[in-house]
């Protein structure tokens, strides 16, 4: 069935909106599958109609209170050593890409060991491990790279930008679920707390978009890494690939305010479930904001003594 599109005075009819505020909203990203040609845009007639970030955000988060000065201490001291070597930041650079991937893909159950996992990222095939695992890895690293793209093009998170994440990130594995919410309920395996229903899912993103924008600018930038990957997990917007997406958009918004990106290590899985139900079920970030805190400090620390 062809796609179909209505101009944003049609939207503003259906919705109920102005047709500047519908414009407005279109360049943020905030309209699903809206596209620009020359000075209009194209709304397909299926998108739901988007949240009002002007309206009051309720959502009351617990103890994301925390002395940050370690923290920023340390960035200053990384800051002061910049620019690094071409020998250096190239080297940073593949460290973090090689473990990022293996520790984000073998949390979702991905076998490829680390060094393997270097392997694949080289373009090298390894006997008796699936095609899906191969793709694993070399999606994950795209998804790097994009993710670093957008940052250095200064460009906006918005819900055509996670879509964007998640799509490189299913590529070739399952490419009709890849970039699209689910259009079914779930439920997350050993989790207390039980994602909402698949039609609720698009108001839920919206308003996560709409919180990060308006809600959470007072905030230190560790605290929105924090609740940005936990809220997003939380609704668990697509079939799969919600956890490599989350761990994806909590690193984009810790590098792009130029703190070090971090990696959730396979061996500590059990306490990163164990902090993301408890925030999901009590509002109460304090062990995942810890948990981020600690590796950031981890990894702040490496990056100095390589540089000193």
């Amino acid at each position: 069935m062809a796609m179909t599109y209505m101009s944003t005075k049609e939207a503003s009819t259906r919705w109920n909106i102005s047709d500047r505020r519908i414009r407005i909203l279109c360049a943020e990203g905030r309209i699903a599958g809206a596209r620009k040609t020359g000075r209009y845009w194209s709304i397909p007639t299926y998108a739901p109609k988007p949240f009002d970030a002007r309206e009051r955000l309720s959502n009351e988060y617990k103890d994301l209170d925390f002395d940050y000065s370690h923290i920023d201490c340390l960035k200053a001291s990384i800051d002061k050593l910049r620019p690094f070597s071409k020998a250096l930041a190239s080297s940073l650079r593949e460290k973090l890409i090689v473990e990022w991937t293996y520790n984000s893909n073998a949390i979702e159950g991905n076998t490829l060991t680390l060094s393997e996992t270097k392997v694949v990222l080289e373009g090298i095939t390894i006997g008796g491990k699936s095609v899906i695992e191969h793709l694993e890895a070399i999606n994950h690293r795209e998804a790097i790279h994009y993710v670093q793209d957008i940052i250095s093009e200064k460009e906006p998170l918005s819900e055509w930008t996670i879509r964007n994440i998640h799509a490189l990130i299913l590529r070739g594995i399952d490419s009709s679920n890849a970039g699209k919410y689910r259009d079914e309920n779930v439920v997350i395996s050993g989790a207390k707390h039980i994602p909402p229903k698949h039609y609720l899912v698009g108001d839920a993103m919206q308003r996560l978009i709409a919180e990060y924008l308006q809600a959470w600018k007072r905030l230190h930038p560790v605290a929105r890494a924090t609740l940005l990957h936990g809220e997003f997990v939380k609704i668990h917007p697509f079939i799969d690939g919600n956890g490599r997406t989350a761990r994806l958009l909590l690193n984009f918004e810790l590098m792009r305010h130029g703190y070090n990106p971090i990696i959730i290590k396979n061996e500590n899985r059990s306490t990163y479930y164990e902090a993301l139900d408890k925030a999901h079920t009590t509002q109460n970030y304090s062990q995942f904001l810890e948990m981020v805190v600690a590796l950031e400090v981890e990894s702040q620390e490496l990056w100095l003594s390589l540089a000193e």
